[in-house]
């Protein structure tokens, strides 16, 4: 295993800091002194130092194209871009940004990320480039796929820059796959041309806010991921390489930025999550040889997505942006000091060759792959959405029938905001032919439904007919009972005239 590539990047001054005297002293190619205002001075040496007069492509070919390179052989690379953030006064004063995208960099409309010109080209156009080259080398035999991902994590939040609807993405881990986000969306990439198109318009969706130091500071870190299948003729086998480029947020100090309110919450959530990162590799790096270190990947967003990177499965660089001036001594030694730790961080990069035949039962397993992290996706948006609207109780119980039902799974001793896990094949069976039972039940009481109707219909015909039936029944009743009480008086007074006449008779005789 080797140690994880790690090089520094000092920036010319900008127009602020014109007359600032200079905190850096250099050595050699590897190596300088950083010295403060009192005048105690701090060593460092890295695999490389790239001074204020070294060019993009300098960076580029040094720390990103073997990466890129081995990411076409299917090798799964990192590049981590870290350090402080500042907008230079004009295209020949490379900030971080300018490094990182091209150009002098404004987020809002996407950047300069479209950028033509070779020189100020920055290191995401040059590694779109480079994909695209490299490809194209391998010749007709090889047949290549490439996807394209892009999110931030905003306070703590997972945010999917093609899709921002889903603004609260999951992150997953897979025994063979390693760390994946559920349900992000993967546009399938063709050309340099359309990759940089469908990152500009991502760039645009970045959150920014403005602070003393950057008048469009990135309030995020964000993360590019490239998937490159890779598919060779005749020996019916796939290679997957994953490259993850990270732009990580400003590690400026709060006070120095101004920030207040919603930007001052969002500075201290940044730096809980670099403070995060930080508390990872000194786990890495710290531990006694032989002996199992927990390592703190879950307690953050970010340090969970770059437990592949940080834990030894991805050929990984970091590149450490600081300042030359004293002004900013602070900010850069924190940086290098970063740096210098994490350079003793083992890495050994994964291969993602199937060495199995590569069939269609594969590549069913692999859509079946994809489905199960949309099933879960959908299941936690809408119990989302239920949690807005419904008691916390019924909620609860829903969520238990997602469980039951292989619609969510939830991991045992693990954290809520991780908690569903890729859903297995056999639930995914289960889960189908549930649906379809499903689906037959309502069928069937769509047509119990639609007799019950008809039958209300004819009952209701019936009702009717027997209430007219009644009216006249009635009506002849109450005719019925007038005329009997006439009969009855006529009889009563018949009766009473013969009594008379019995009675007269009687008394004459």
């Amino acid at each position: 295993m080797a140690n994880i590539c790690v090089c520094a990047r000092w920036r010319p001054a900008n127009s602020k800091e014109d007359g600032e005297a200079l905190c850096i002293s250099r050595t050699d190619s590897q190596s300088f002194t950083l010295e403060d205002e009192k005048d105690e001075k701090y060593m460092f040496s890295f695999d490389k130092v790239f001074y204020d007069d070294s060019e993009q492509a300098d960076v580029y070919e040094f720390l990103a194209r073997p990466i890129v390179q081995d990411a076409v052989r299917a090798v799964n690379g990192t590049i981590i871009v870290y350090g402080q953030v500042c907008i230079a006064s004009n295209l020949m004063n490379r900030s971080r940004e300018d490094l990182y995208h091209g150009g002098n960099v404004h987020y809002r409309n996407g950047g300069n990320i479209l950028e033509t010109d070779s020189y100020k080209k920055g290191l995401l156009p040059r590694v779109v480039d480079e994909l695209f080259e490299a490809i194209n080398l391998c010749g007709e035999s090889t047949a290549y796929k490439i996807k394209l991902s892009m999110v931030e994590i905003y306070m703590e939040r997972v945010r999917d820059l093609f899709d921002l609807s889903k603004d609260n993405i999951q992150i997953k881990e897979h025994k063979g796959h390693g760390i994946l986000l559920c349900g992000v969306t993967e546009v399938l990439i063709s050309d340099g041309e359309e990759a940089l198109k469908f990152l500009s318009s991502g760039i645009a969706n970045r959150a920014v806010g403005e602070t003393q130091m950057n008048m469009a500071s990135s309030r995020s870190h964000c993360i590019y991921i490239f998937t490159v299948q890779k598919e060779v003729e005749n020996e019916k086998r796939v290679g997957t390489g994953k490259l993850v480029l990270v732009d990580l947020a400003g590690s400026e100090k709060v006070e120095k930025t101004g920030a207040e309110g919603r930007v001052l919450e969002e500075a201290k959530t940044i730096n809980k999550s670099l403070s995060a990162l930080g508390n990872v590799i000194n786990a890495l790096t710290s531990g006694q040889q032989g002996k199992a270190n927990h390592i703190p990947f879950r307690d953050s967003k970010l340090t969970r997505i770059l437990q592949d990177a940080l834990g030894g499965s991805s050929q990984t660089a970091l590149l450490c942006c600081c300042s030359p001036c004293r002004c900013n001594f602070s900010e850069s030694l924190s940086t290098l000091r970063f740096g210098a730790r994490a350079k003793h961080i083992k890495a050994s990069s994964r291969t993602g060759w199937k060495e199995e035949m590569y069939d269609k039962k594969q590549e069913t397993l692999l859509s079946e792959n994809d489905m199960k992290l949309k099933i879960v996706d959908i299941s936690e948006r809408i119990l989302k959405k239920l949690r807005e609207k419904l008691d916390a109780e019924t909620v609860k119980l829903i969520e238990e029938e997602f469980v039951l039902d292989g619609l969510l799974y939830v991991e045992a001793n693990s954290n809520h905001e991780e908690g569903g896990t890729l859903i297995t094949s056999e639930v995914i069976s289960s889960w189908k032919e549930a649906t379809k039972n499903l689906v037959k039940t309502i069928a069937e009481l769509r047509r119990e439904n639609h007799m019950l109707k008809e039958g209300y219909g004819s009952m209701k015909v019936e009702y009717e007919q027997m209430m007219q039936v009644s009216k006249r029944v009635r009506a002849k009743l109450r005719k019925t009972d007038g005329d009997s009480m006439l009969v009855l008086g006529f009889f009563f007074l018949a009766s009473i005239c013969i009594f008379f006449l019995i009675l007269a008779s009687c008394f004459s005789c």
